[in-house]
């Protein structure tokens, strides 16, 4: 940008002393690119009778979905718009038209389907991983599932691995039955808040209640108004608890276990004295009373922090992993079907598991489009997000990436890195 007076007088009549630079931010519309893939037949001058295949080609390149319209990237795109944007088909339908796609939803959705089945093996992968865990984290929460006459009420669970994987299923019910299926097999502790669909698990012995001190917390808070002044005292010594975590959020194992003996130990036990005595006090079925009881009910599952250091005080990962799905509920309304389901808890898995390790989740997807359909089945867990930083430096790995045609397209629009 030149001043008017140079612009007039010309350049020669002036000398440049410097320069001031500023940025600003724009937008353009998305680039929608068609890749033409042109693959040249040929035969043989000179006829050979014995060549049992006369004209050659070159072999497609391989694509996530079979013949499909459809390219990695593009694919990812519908994928995090769907499940981490929490944007409906139908939204993604005028959006793209916006763009000059004409896409239905119910192409989209197909897609969504035939990936799911792509990507299954290496969910299950990660659930196997998971349920080697020391301890794990769980809660569920409610979805409505379309039927013939009137939605029906199902539930979405969550199963965080912590440091490892975030992990969802869905249940038509809410029961022992749907937690065994999630957790079969499983073996130590289990995080979670007190419903006796788990009650099951701990009666045999290899699995560890560990309850959730916020869910504790809950009740006192429910308690402010009718009775402040034991509240309060209730909140106060919970707070202490939080506290001395938050100073050792990052210690190693040995040091957290010394801290909590020497701090947390002694809150906890002025709590639990102070609840005996105020039990006998209180009326009722009133909220304090529901809250110093079910605090005494879960005395063992609650002070289980204290003996294992790996432990954490609260169940609050569960929760706020399902949030995740709750955003999208309030989006979507409802499920579609079964398969819809399925389909939404594979994805989910990915996605929640990506943000865990911070990974960018549209070029994770997009990448393991282009390697997932070849890649070895005995090796698909290292394609997870928990393991993709180290997988994506493995030569292997970047050859394969590199010899994609449609990944190349995307980077040559200066797509953001992993």
């Amino acid at each position: 940008m030149l001043p008017p007076e140079v612009q007039q007088e010309g350049l020669a009549a002036f000398k440049r002393i410097g320069e001031e630079i500023s940025e600003v931010i724009e937008r353009r519309p998305e680039s929608l690119v068609v890749v033409r893939l042109v693959r040249p037949k040929f035969v043989r001058i000179v006829e050979d009778l014995a060549d049992p295949s006369p004209v050659k080609i070159a072999e497609p390149p391989e694509r996530p979905i079979e013949r499909g319209l459809a390219g990695p990237g593009m694919l990812a795109d519908t994928i995090v718009r769907r499940w981490q944007d929490h944007t409906p088909l139908h939204r993604q339908e005028s959006i793209y038209a916006r763009d000059g796609l004409e896409l239905s939803r119910s192409t989209i959705c197909g897609w969504h389907e035939q990936l799911a089945d792509l990507v299954e093996p290496l969910v299950e992968a990660m659930l196997r991983d998971a349920l080697q865990a020391p301890y794990l984290c769980t809660d569920a929460t409610g979805v409505l599932v379309r039927a013939e006459e009137q939605c029906q009420r199902a539930h979405f669970w969550v199963l965080v691995a912590p440091e490892r994987h975030v992990l969802y299923r869905f249940s038509h019910k809410h029961d022992s039955a749907a937690v065994d299926r999630f957790l079969a097999g499983y073996k130590g502790y289990l995080v979670a808040d007190a419903h006796s669909v788990y009650d099951h698990l701990y009666d045999t012995g290899n699995v560890v209640e560990v309850a959730c001190w916020a869910h504790a917390r809950r009740y006192f808070f429910k308690a402010l108004s009718s009775d402040p002044e034991r509240a309060e005292r209730g909140l106060a010594l919970i707070k202490g608890l939080f506290r001395v975590e938050r100073s050792i959020k990052t210690a190693p194992r040995k040091k957290r276990e010394e801290t909590r003996r020497e701090k947390s130990r002694p809150i906890v036990d002025a709590f639990f004295a102070w609840c005996d005595e105020q039990a006998a006090d209180v009326l009722d079925e009133t909220p304090i009373a529901r809250a110093i009881r079910y605090a005494q009910n879960q005395r063992t599952a609650l002070t289980r922090f204290l003996v294992d250091g790996r432990l954490p005080l609260d169940n609050n990962v569960s929760e706020r992993n399902l949030r995740r799905e709750v955003l999208g509920r309030k989006n979507w309304l409802f499920l579609g079907s079964d398969e819809g389901a399925r389909t939404n808890t594979l994805f989910v898995s990915l996605l929640a598991s990506c943000q865990l390790h911070g990974i960018e989740p549209w070029a994770y997807l997009r990448d393991l489009f282009c390697v997932l359909p070849s890649w070895p089945k005995s090796r698909v867990l290292e394609l997870a997000p928990a393991s993709w930083k180290q997988t994506r430096q493995h030569e292997d790995a970047q050859q394969r990436l590199a010899a994609n045609v449609f990944r190349a397209i995307t980077l040559a629009d200066h797509a953001p890195p992993v």
